[in-house]
């Protein structure tokens, strides 16, 4: 008995092209990105994964009618601030927001004379409203690029001082040291890794010094014999201080004591702060500078400023996330241990009258982000067989669980409670 050459049986692309079932996409989609998907299928045929009748549902499920190919995802991580899942998720005003700006705006146009008017006006009146200790304002595409933009604009052929301790290495292996040297400006190591002094601040600085950088190491902690020196006490040093919180909170929160906030670090003396927008903020990706006047304006006159300008949905969203009282991040941050656990309670209930192994369980969420490392946040999860969190994953809606000593845990802090009937409908459908 001969068996057929497997790649026979391989469709051909304009055979599948033309499969009825390809209509809509067809007609919404680009034909090449069509095209790609069906490549695709037909690459997974070849290799095995899939047999040539699936090909099309392949294409279909490949293919998004709205040509995003991001998909919604339940985050039952308890990592509020996932950088993988996106970070901060938008507010409802927020997402609004973006809906609006989609269109023609007057980002840049004054109605009443029919002149260019300043970009932003908007979200940077509504960030200097949240921090009035801020003389100016500018938004950036991202936090890296407000630091960049300082050194560039303030540093180039000079040196800045920053602490050993505080040279950090962030996600995927961006390092902040290689960043600001790429501007053309020359990092001064001051002090050891554990324990810097104000003296060894001062015994550095020069005629060469453009100023001194104050960064919160906010994804790591150093504890036992340590030392750093306060922004008010940088202050005094007769040179300008740049101090980057990193999180992007704009004002004391009391459920993150140590986490250092814009507001106070300029009342301390900061003569420019930087941040994201999309952490502990709350809203898109944006890189926040505020602080003296001088400084602000001359890094928005800089030529690269251009380059890390924001668009118009950017500044949509960061104006509508300053306007509101309060964001989801924000919401989860401070969600409330009691109502957390009920609602475990009613979800394990439902899962377990359905024949599944689900329990309630103590659970430590994070802030994530980069944000108040070593902090843990107080709730409860569901607890499942480790074997779920595959099946939740690919399924509909995708939940994203973590996987923790063998289980599939369910942390609940950063679902929406309007999803719990969702989220329980998703976890039936793995069994």
């Amino acid at each position: 008995m001969t068996h057929q050459d497997p790649r026979r049986r391989v469709p051909r692309t304009d055979a599948v092209l033309a499969d009825p079932r390809l209509t809509g996409a067809r007609a919404a989609l680009a034909p090449e990105i069509v095209k790609q998907a069906v490549q695709r299928a037909l690459a997974s045929v070849r290799a095995g994964e899939i047999e040539p009748e699936d090909v099309v549902q392949a294409v279909l499920e490949a293919l998004s009618q709205d040509g995003c190919s991001l998909r919604p995802v339940l985050n039952a991580t308890g990592v509020v601030l996932h950088t993988n899942l996106g970070r901060a998720p938008l507010s409802p005003a927020a997402v609004r927001a973006l809906a609006t700006a989609a269109g023609y705006v007057d980002v840049e146009f004054d109605v009443r004379t029919g002149a260019r008017a300043r970009r932003g006006r908007g979200a940077l009146d509504a960030l200097l409203a949240r921090v009035p200790r801020a003389e100016e304002a500018l938004i950036l595409n991202n936090g890296a690029a407000a630091l960049a933009l300082a050194a560039t604009a303030l540093a180039v052929d000079k040196e800045i001082l920053v602490s050993r301790g505080e040279l950090v290495e962030i996600g995927d292996g961006f390092r902040l040291p290689d960043l600001l040297e790429s501007t053309g400006a020359k990092l001064r190591e001051v002090g050891t890794t554990n324990r810097t002094h104000l003296a060894d601040y001062r015994d550095a600085i020069g005629p060469r010094t453009a100023f001194v950088l104050k960064i919160h190491p906010s994804n790591f902690v150093v504890r036992g014999f340590t030392s750093e020196v306060p922004v008010r006490e940088l202050a005094g040093l007769g040179v300008p201080v740049v101090a980057d919180i990193g999180s992007g909170l704009l004002a004391p929160e009391p459920a993150l004591p140590d986490e250092p906030d814009a507001a106070t670090w300029l009342a301390q003396g900061a003569d420019l702060v930087t941040a994201s927008g999309d952490k502990l903020l709350g809203g898109p990706q944006a890189g926040l500078v505020l602080g003296r006047a001088e400084l602000v304006h001359t890094l928005r006159r800089h030529p690269l400023a251009r380059a890390l300008r924001v668009d118009k949905l950017t500044l949509a969203a960061l104006e509508a996330t300053l306007a509101a009282n309060s964001a989801p991040a924000a919401d989860a941050i401070r969600a409330d241990p009691g109502p957390l656990r009920r609602r475990a309670i009613a979800l394990a209930d439902e899962l377990t009258g359905a024949g599944l192994p689900a329990a309630v369980v103590e659970s430590a969420g994070l802030v994530g982000g980069g944000g108040a490392p070593g902090l843990t946040l107080p709730g409860w999860a569901v607890e499942l067989p480790e074997r779920f969190a595959l099946a939740l994953r690919l399924g509909e809606p995708c939940v994203v669980a973590r996987v923790e000593d063998g289980r599939c845990l369910l942390d609940l802090r950063c679902v929406p409670q309007e999803q719990d009937n969702v989220l329980a409908k998703a976890v039936r459908a793995c069994m």
